[in-house]
């Protein structure tokens, strides 16, 4: 069982989330084109962790960590058309991005720690 306060483990609860709503979206609203994008990066996030815990080298592994904070980065950006473009509502919208900004933060933490270099060219984003 993963530990509730890992990345691994909000990453596969929010890809929950993340299914559920491209359910909704998809069935409720016929919205299938931005749909179809949140549930790719929503749920890579978790997809590239559980890969990078098995990685075959330090790089392998530090690639499968930005690969998700990349994911996590882009289905924020998806999660605010869809509320710009009111295809979900503002409450629905404040509960998932304070799921994915949890996580988020977790992988920018954890980037911090395994290359200073890295960690500086994504200090000035």
């Amino acid at each position: 069982m993963e530990k509730e306060n890992t990345a691994r483990y909000k990453s596969k609860r929010f890809a929950v989330r993340i299914i559920n709503l491209y359910k909704y979206l998809s069935t409720e609203k016929k919205e299938f084109v931005l749909s179809k994008q949140i549930l790719r990066s929503g749920t890579s996030i978790g997809a590239n962790l559980a890969e990078a815990e098995y990685g075959i080298s330090e790089k392998d592994f530090v690639s499968k960590i930005y690969i998700s904070l990349k994911e996590c980065a882009e289905t924020m950006y998806w999660l605010d058309l869809l509320v710009e473009t009111n295809y979900i509502s503002e409450n629905e919208y404040t509960s998932i991005k304070c799921d994915c900004e949890e996580i988020l933060k977790m992988l920018k933490a954890t980037t911090k720690t395994m290359n200073p270099r890295q960690t500086s060219l994504h200090s000035k984003l």
